[in-house]
Order: structure tokens, then sequence, then C-alpha cells
């Protein structure tokens, strides 16, 4: 089991479960999640990507076996029109916070609870700088909070830019960002500099999957020659003592295990450096 870290407050724990692409597997593979010890899991509203009734109803099945609900955090998402397909979660004609409102309700209808840990918003509306949308989206979500149903928030897929404005102009701070990391950006480092200033906890996705070559160098492999670990379990120890909360999302019940192994070793700062330049050159 990942240990936990204290982010606003609330105890998060360090290693989440990402249940992005499963589709129809989704249910089966969040239980295993589960069973294996992963108590943070992540999805969200978007059906074009996730099947969060899926989550629901292992979540249901997990506390039917006698889990309580405080054991879990629970973590999804509001997407713009444009990040979903034709099976959307609110009406489109709405306002934004009327959009938040609908999406956020289907979301606890989903998971079968009533509230969540974590509710991000999945990505500012355009590419550039923030919206009058995304300010509307943000005082919404921000709403869900003070009334204790959402216990977080955050903004994922979000640029230094954005993110600077997000924050300049919250009145709820985000408590999270959650990004695509590339060891070729130095693991999203401007971001996670800004998070580390402010006090944000920053969430790191596709680890593994956007950095096969950097991950194939010989200096990483002889990191984990040399610790006896395999490259997944090095890269998820050097997320963690970098400050950051990774996300895998793992099908092998065997490799779920293994990640959550990777809190049972350390790496020497020599071996945290080298990974930091990993992909730069």
């Amino acid at each position: 089991m990942a240990p936990s870290v204290t982010v606003q407050g609330v105890s998060v724990p360090s290693f989440f479960y990402g249940t992005a692409w499963k589709e129809d597997r989704t249910e089966a593979l969040t239980a295993l999640a589960l069973r294996a010890g992963f108590l943070a899991i992540d999805t969200a509203n978007q059906r074009r990507h996730y099947h969060e009734a899926g989550v629901g109803a292992a979540v249901a099945a997990f506390l039917a076996a006698g889990h309580r609900r405080e054991e879990l955090f629970l973590q999804t998402k509001f997407t713009y029109v444009g990040g979903q397909d034709h099976r959307l979660p609110y009406d489109p004609k709405a306002t934004y916070a009327e959009q938040v409102a609908q999406s956020f309700a289907s979301s606890l209808e989903h998971l079968g609870v009533s509230y969540v840990d974590s509710y991000v918003l999945h990505g500012p509306e355009g590419g550039y700088g923030l919206t009058k949308g995304d300010a509307e989206t943000w005082r919404a979500m921000e709403a869900l909070q003070r009334a204790g149903k959402a216990r977080l928030l955050g903004v994922s897929n979000v640029s230094l830019g954005q993110l600077e404005m997000l924050h300049r102009g919250a009145a709820v701070k985000p408590a999270f960002v959650q990004n695509r990391c590339f060891a070729r950006d130095g693991w999203d480092a401007e971001v996670r500099a800004f998070c580390r200033e402010h006090g944000l906890a920053y969430q790191g996705f596709s680890l593994l999957t956007a950095n096969g070559r950097a991950l194939s160098s010989p200096a990483v492999a002889e990191i984990g020659r040399r610790s006896g670990r395999t490259i997944p379990q090095v890269v998820f120890r050097f997320a963690a003592q970098v400050g950051m909360i990774p996300l895998t999302g793992t099908t092998s019940e065997a490799h779920m295990r293994e990640d959550l192994a990777a809190f049972d070793f350390e790496l020497t700062p020599a071996d945290v450096a080298a990974i930091e330049r990993v992909g730069l050159g």
C-alpha cells in the first residue's frame, strides 16, 4: 500500500490508479486495483475515454465487502463539450455552471457516493490562456467544494501560463495539477516548480507510455540493474522522491503489485538527478 501525503489538510494516497481507456473492463480492473492495494482511483465523466459507472460498480462491491467510504480517495473530472463524444453527461446548451452541476450529479450517481475527494477540471477550454467559460466553470466547482461535495479541486492538461492565471484568480485554489509528464520537458519541470512554490500536489500520468525512448536509456537500465527493480518501479519511485503523485493504468495484477512496491526502496540522489536529466539531451 502506498503511503499518504497531506494536501490542503486532506490525507491523499501517494499513488493513483487511472481508469482511462478501460471500457468494458473498467469494473473488473478497478476491483483488481482495489484488491491489490490502490486506495486512490482516478476517473472522469467523459464517456469518450472513461467508463465512470464501471468504477462505481467496483467501488460498490468494495464497500459491500465491509470497507468504509473514508478508506477511498475518489477523483473525477468535469470535461468540456470539446473533449466529449455524443454521450454527454449534461445539456450542451446549458450555462457552464449548469453543465458542471449536471455533470457532477451524474458523477455521484455513477460512483454511488455522496461526495468526491477531488474534482478536476479536465483541461482549460482553449489551448492558450483562460476563457470566461473557464472562470464560470471554476466558480461552479468552488461552490461544490464549499458545499462539502468535493473535498479538493484540481486542474488537468494545463500549461504553466494557464495554471498561473487560474491560481491567481481562484477563490478556492487548486490542490492538484494532473499533467501528462514528458522526460523531454524535464518531467514538466516548470509546472512542478510552480506546484512546489504554491503548495499544490502534482499528479503525473503517462510516465511510462509517454517516455519509452528516454526510459530505454543505459542510465535508467543501470539504475534498475543496480537496485534490482523493474524500470516502472524505478520511474514511480523517482516520481515519489521528486514530490510527484504518479498514476498507473496497468491492466496486469502482477504489475499493480510491483508498482505499489516502488515505495519499498529508495533511489540515491545521484540516481534521481540522472533520471531528471533523461530525455533532455
